[in-house]
């Protein structure tokens, strides 16, 4: 699929931004990560995304309570965050599981694009 810019730009904002935090919450779930090792691996999966945008996103999923992140003071202020999931991300990471599983079998189902399909009124 080739999209323009502009429309790949508003789907970034308004859909793929959050897969983008499912994505960081369970990465986080199976040990710690640092915020380069999560831009590679967001973009193995075709995501682009910047530094500037990542960066504020663990802040924020940060100060949400879902990550907590600590750095080795022996290496100075410049060291690489590891950001862990906390229990909150966990539960969160729970629930958003759930809700994607539901999602994936609903766009599976055979007959979803006839019966999701807009038929106009005569």
């Amino acid at each position: 699929m080739n999209l323009a810019a502009e429309d790949l730009k508003i789907l970034n904002r308004e859909v793929l931004l959050g897969f983008w935090k499912v994505h960081i919450l369970h990465h986080a779930a199976q040990g710690p990560l640092v915020g380069q090792w999560m831009l590679t691996e967001l973009r193995h999966h075709g995501y682009e995304v910047s530094p500037g945008t990542l960066y504020p996103m663990l802040q924020r999923m940060e100060s949400n309570g879902w990550l907590h992140s600590e750095v080795d003071p022996q290496r100075g202020p410049k060291a690489p965050r590891k950001y862990y999931l906390t229990p909150k991300g966990r539960e969160i990471l729970a629930y958003i599981s759930g809700q994607v599983d539901e999602l994936a079998r609903e766009l599976k189902e055979e007959n979803h694009r006839d019966s999701c399909q807009y038929q106009p009124s005569k």
